[in-house]
């Protein structure tokens, strides 16, 4: 099994034309879950017949009756989870983690604010955010504030009704994960030691990691 992510579709349109190339075709696909038949010689963590999950190296290929996948790409599958399910997780839950963990450094007692918190990385910055202790805003629709409260979400904002850049509350991280805000916009609802991540590297994204680099206070990471 295999799922689509925005990288994919991306890729489809060729907005990702600088680092793919132009040979054609190509085949996509990062998330891959499904039964090892073959393992190479240095191989030692699985074996033939074992059920895993993973993701592939870029430009993907997951969308192939077969795929080949690096060992320190796969895990094996979760007993509770279907090949279907299993296949939604690696990237989105990596991006994530990722993001949370290792760019924003989030502890027990920090404010984490996500924003997308019903998308598919969103979901999983969620619950990871709350597992390493942080007090989590969530914003969404209004369709899916009960859904973001379902994953545990301390408190959730609609956006429809309440931009978050203007309420009073700092966060420790706020975590763009739909890239749909700025860091300028963001900075008066962030702590002075905050950090701004998002998951898009666009011009402005580009240019405010560069500046807060060498800078001390807020810092802006992807």
């Amino acid at each position: 099994a295999s799922s689509v992510n925005p990288i994919d579709w991306k890729t489809r349109k060729g907005m990702l034309s600088i680092l793919t190339g132009n040979k054609f075709p190509l085949i996509l696909g990062f998330d891959v879950a499904g039964e090892v038949l073959e393992v190479g010689s240095q191989v030692t963590r699985f074996k033939v017949g074992d059920a895993i999950y993973g993701s592939t190296n870029f430009p993907g290929g997951a969308y192939a009756e077969f795929a080949v996948v690096s060992e320190n790409l796969a895990a094996p599958k979760p007993i509770n989870m279907t090949y279907e399910q299993a296949a939604t997780v690696p990237l989105a839950a990596l991006t994530a983690l990722q993001a949370l963990r290792d760019l924003g450094n989030v502890n027990s007692g920090q404010k984490v604010l996500i924003n997308g918190a019903s998308g598919g990385v969103g979901i999983f910055a969620v619950q990871i955010a709350k597992v390493l202790g942080a007090e989590v805003t969530g914003v969404s629709s209004s369709k899916n504030l009960d859904f973001v409260k379902s994953l545990n979400a301390d408190l959730v904002i609609d956006y429809t009704l309440q931009d978050f850049t203007e309420g009073n509350v700092q966060y420790d991280i706020i975590f763009d994960v739909v890239a749909k805000r700025v860091f300028s916009d963001c900075r008066k609802v962030l702590k002075p030691n905050g950090v701004f991540i998002s998951t898009l590297p666009n011009p402005d994204v580009i240019l405010q990691i560069a500046l807060t680099a060498f800078l001390p206070g807020q810092k802006v990471k992807f």
